[in-house]
């Protein structure tokens, strides 16, 4: 199946490098390009792309209230930051405006097109600096009860502390001898009992709730 992405960036020298990046993998689409916040939510209501690739700092709306917009409308679409600006106050508003993933610009193409591929599945990515202030962000914050928690199964809860220290559903497999699809179930299930957004909002309720501790494993 091939993945259509719409490249948001108000530097046209960025999107054509995105473009000619992603046109190496045969699985991936560019269908179109916004150079403003505004025109990326009028091109995804209309190109109903798989993943947006989404610049912050753009003219009119930005990308966080463009972000915002786009998974409102459409839920089903991806949305993966692609910045310079990796503050943790854009990440924390990226992450509550929807977005599946924070990447920074300086990431290597083949990182780029697995950011795709990722996101795309359902899953939700987080570059190994960004997943660190997520950490870091609820390292010193009070546990808070973890009463929702007890809706998960042994493994669920098994498989939860796992994702929280950033393995993939294949290393997931391997760690508890279990097939790359069953441990994919077991994080769907995990994040319907939860009711959290996607995979990235499922680490943050571990460490929020203390299911996992920053340092561990």
């Amino acid at each position: 199946m091939t993945v259509s992405v719409l490249l948001a960036d108000d530097q046209a020298l960025v999107r054509a490098g995105f473009r000619s990046l992603l046109a190496r993998a045969k699985d991936i689409a560019v269908v179109g390009e916004a150079a403003s916040g505004t025109e990326a939510v009028d091109l995804a209501a209309r190109l109903a792309p798989d993943v947006v690739l989404m610049d912050i700092r753009m003219p009119g709306i930005d990308g966080i209230e463009a972000t915002r917009r786009i998974r409102a409308a459409r839920p089903t679409t991806r949305i993966v930051i692609l910045t310079t600006f990796d503050t943790d106050d854009h990440l924390f508003e990226a992450l509550a405006a929807g977005a599946s993933g924070f990447l920074t610009k300086e990431i290597e193409p083949a990182e780029l097109r697995r950011a795709v591929a990722v996101a795309a599945a359902g899953e939700a990515l987080l570059s190994p600096g960004v997943t660190q202030r997520v950490i870091a962000r609820f390292a010193g914050k009070p546990s808070r009860p973890a009463a929702s928690l007890a809706a998960l199964t042994t493994r669920e809860n098994e498989v939860v502390r796992l994702v929280a220290r950033g393995l993939s559903n294949d290393e997931i497999a391997r760690t508890l001898l279990i097939s790359p699809l069953t441990a994919k179930t077991h994080v769907t299930r995990a994040i319907t009992k939860l009711a959290v957004r996607d995979r990235v909002h499922l680490v943050i309720l571990a460490y929020e709730h203390g299911l996992v501790a920053p340092g561990e494993g």
